[in-house]
């Protein structure tokens, strides 16, 4: 049975021209978990969320330029797509804009505005380059809409090389929120030891779920410097603390994740987007990473690869998303027509066998 989903989360959305998606009209509810061959068009719908984020934050224009430039946003460029537009519903509330290309290579809004129990719409103008929207500050509209949109976050937790940023020192006080490529971890979980320590305690559990030998992270100002912490931590039964580069890739994945879904419920997000969360997880962290997700409050879009991921949900859980002529297409599963086929095989098995779409095609 589908989980009822919050007032602040998309209940709905329709997207239109962007990227390989021509046009899109899905329902959402609380777990989504998108499955779909390589090029399908998955990365795409998670990268409209990416959009909305740096568009509420007054950075589209900065956003399409690295980009590229607004063509290649618009479905096969401003030749063959004149213009953007989404429709974002919570409930009987939502926001809708409308984007087209100008000939100096940005993004300009040729409509703006959000509506309240189906009226009383919001207009925003027309001709202006960055959002509007903060106009409204204040209002219930901000309150139980907008407030929502900036909570979002789109996590990817891809880069676990030497480099990545996870296993650099941070500064310690950055620690609002965990950042999308969790950034900020050491210093996030240093606050939810200080402030939140039976979320804290729940994710160092969890972790040794999956990583017995783990015992504990070791969250402390750098001594040389204190406005810095890095992420360390103890071996089980010992006290010498290891640096984030002795953790196994998917050790330290599974680590982020388990932040994500066990942070305190009034520092999640209403909506928490994960690309491709099973990289480099043993199969019993994917099933163990499902457990979350399903028991999260929040409301969860995944895109996955991953079969033993799949078995995990419900049908109705489930968005196919394929290609063809270079368009993408979403839908989302429909129980009733997979009841026999469910007798006799799980959800991945179904899609190995191309019953349930989502497939290379050619």
């Amino acid at each position: 049975m589908t989980a009822t989903i919050g007032k602040k989360q998309l209940s709905r959305i329709v997207l239109k021209g962007f990227k390989s998606i021509v046009e899109c009209d899905l329902e959402l509810s609380k777990i989504n978990v998108l499955i779909g061959a390589n090029g399908a068009g998955k990365s795409n719908f998670i990268g409209f969320f990416r959009m909305i984020q740096q568009l509420l934050e007054q950075n589209l224009q900065v956003f399409v330029s690295r980009q590229g430039s607004p063509d290649a946003l618009l479905h096969f460029g401003r030749k063959t797509t004149e213009q953007l537009e989404f429709r974002l519903y919570f409930g009987n509330n939502g926001y809708f804009a409308a984007l087209a290309a100008t000939q100096d290579n940005r993004l300009m809004f040729v409509e703006e505005f959000f509506w309240w129990n189906l009226a009383a719409e919001y207009e925003l103008g027309k001709g202006h380059f960055e959002t509007k929207a903060f106009s409204l500050t204040g209002t219930k509209i901000h309150e139980n809409i907008l407030s929502a949109m900036q909570g979002w976050r789109v996590y990817h937790f891809h880069d676990t090389s030497d480099s990545a940023y996870v296993k650099q020192r941070h500064g310690i006080n950055d620690n609002n929120y965990l950042r999308p490529d969790a950034r900020n971890l050491a210093a996030f979980l240093y606050l939810l030891r200080e402030n939140y320590s039976s979320s804290y305690q729940k994710i160092v559990k969890t972790i040794r779920l999956v990583a017995p030998f783990f015992g504990d992270f070791y969250l402390r100002p750098l001594p040389q410097n204190n406005e810095f912490i890095e992420l360390e931590w103890f071996e089980r039964g010992h006290d010498i603390p290891f640096k984030a580069h002795l953790l196994s890739d998917g050790t330290l994945r599974f680590i982020c994740l388990t932040t994500v879904f066990l942070q305190p419920e009034g520092l999640q997000p209403e909506t928490i987007l994960v690309d491709e969360p099973e990289l480099g997880l043993h199969p019993y962290a994917i099933t163990v990473l499902a457990s979350l997700i399903r028991t999260v409050s929040k409301q969860v879009i995944v895109s996955t690869q991953s079969v033993e991921l799949l078995n995990e949900f419900e049908a109705s859980d489930v968005i196919v998303v394929d290609r063809s002529e270079g368009c993408s297409s979403l839908r989302r599963l429909e129980t009733q027509e997979l009841e026999k086929w469910l007798e006799d095989y799980s959800l991945g098995e179904l899609w190995k066998k191309n019953i349930l779409g989502g497939r290379p095609s050619r």
